[in-house]
């Protein structure tokens, strides 16, 4: 029997699945305090002892605070915000958004900002090269440290290449995240800015002695979930939502199906339409993010929550919000999936039963939506698979998560 382990290391718990690669099953799984404080290695090394070993190590990461990102771009509601959704599906938490020539107090704005990495985008090919031309002067003048991802006019992106080449600014070119008017282009950026945190990212957080963790790790995890989603969408055919309740964030995942007016017709959004995308709402959770859930559930004219599972469910409710604003397609999503410990801790059909009743909060709740937790959270262990066993990761999330009971 083939085997490969799977392991989460998050920012509390580092969380281990070791999966039968010949019959795509879960055969264990276990969980330990994540060992930041120290070395996250020996967290990392407790868990995969912990479900036996196996064959093959597969590693996603969000501690030390995941990946952090800025968006640069052209014009906020077209390049910059397709910006900010390219990272967002990345699976990063976007912490800074600007848009135009760049001023001396827009640079200090994104140094306060700390991100980890810049997204610089501006311009649709053959459009508009002066202004990431313009930003790309600014960002090598400052002599940045932060690595930059280059996804704006293809036109002049040699020449802002070597403005921040010059300057030794580490960046590293994506095709344009906005070509033309309407088409987002997601894929080469988000693939580029898993690349800058693999090289970049995951050693600078100095989470481990040594280079052995920052080899290990393949992903980020909302980036490995994202991708297990996508995986459960492609194999089921079925809009799917997923929404990960956790002690200090809240995330919502979405893989729509395509609608060619939304895409091609007069409802198309300019900034293009991002069918498979993840939004995190940092204030938001059942534990740290207590006072943030509450806050925000008293903005939105929600019941005050009072305990885990009360919280829990207007997190998911107020993120779900958030996520919906703005999207199309979400009334045909057939399957929820809820995710994070109070859910698989008996929380689940509460808080999914209350986003599916969500009919206050100015977006559309599907309609015919099949609701199941990710008892034994394997979307994350699926995503981590999928580039060298796709089949076995579909097969494992049916086996799982048994969607078509």
């Amino acid at each position: 029997m083939r085997t490969a382990v799977c392991v989460d290391v998050g920012s509390t718990y580092t969380k281990a699945a070791k999966i039968d690669l010949d019959g795509a099953e879960l055969i264990h799984r276990a969980e330990v305090p994540t060992t930041s404080s120290s070395d996250v290695l020996e967290g990392l090394d407790a868990a995969v002892a912990a479900v036996g070993g196996g064959d093959d190590l597969y590693v996603c990461s969000s501690a030390g605070g995941g990946l952090r990102l800025a968006v640069i771009g052209y014009e906020r509601l077209v390049t910059a915000e397709a910006g900010h959704r390219v990272g967002l599906s990345a699976g990063a938490q976007v912490v800074h958004v600007a848009a135009g020539p760049m001023s001396g107090p827009d640079l200090t704005r994104l140094r306060a900002a700390r991100p980890d990495v810049l997204l610089l985008a501006g311009g649709t090919d053959g459009g508009d090269g002066d202004t990431l031309l313009h930003n790309a002067r600014r960002l090598a003048a400052a002599r940045i440290r932060v690595p930059v991802v280059l996804a704006g006019n293809s036109s002049v992106r040699d020449e802002a290449l070597t403005l921040l080449h010059a300057r030794g600014v580490p960046v590293t070119p994506a095709a344009n995240v906005l070509p033309r008017i309407g088409v987002l282009d997601p894929l080469p950026a988000r693939a580029a800015i898993r690349d800058v945190f693999l090289r970049h990212v995951i050693g600078g957080k100095r989470l481990s002695r040594g280079t052995r963790f920052t080899r290990l790790v393949r992903a980020a995890t909302p980036d490995a979930v994202l991708a297990g989603v996508e995986v459960l969408a492609d194999t089921t055919g079925y809009g799917i939502l997923v929404v990960d309740v956790g002690g200090a964030t809240t995330d919502v995942y979405s893989a729509l199906v395509p609608d060619a007016e939304e895409e091609t017709g007069p409802r198309r959004d300019v900034a293009g339409t991002l069918w498979r995308s993840r939004t995190v709402e940092g204030d938001l959770g059942v534990a740290v993010g207590a006072d943030g859930t509450r806050a925000a559930a008293a903005a939105e004219k929600l019941p005050a929550p009072d305990g885990d599972r009360e919280l829990a469910a207007a997190a998911a409710v107020v993120a779900m919000r958030r996520h919906a604003r703005g999207r199309p397609g979400l009334r045909d999503v057939r399957l929820l999936i809820g995710s994070g410990g109070v859910l698989r801790h008996g929380g689940g059909e509460r808080v999914l039963n209350a986003v599916l009743a969500d009919v206050g909060g100015g977006w559309a709740p599907p309609e015919q939506a099949r609701a199941v937790v990710d008892q034994q959270y394997v979307l994350a262990a699926a995503g981590l698979l999928a580039a060298d066993h796709p089949q076995v990761a579909a097969r494992l999330l049916g086996n799982s998560i048994r969607y078509g009971e």
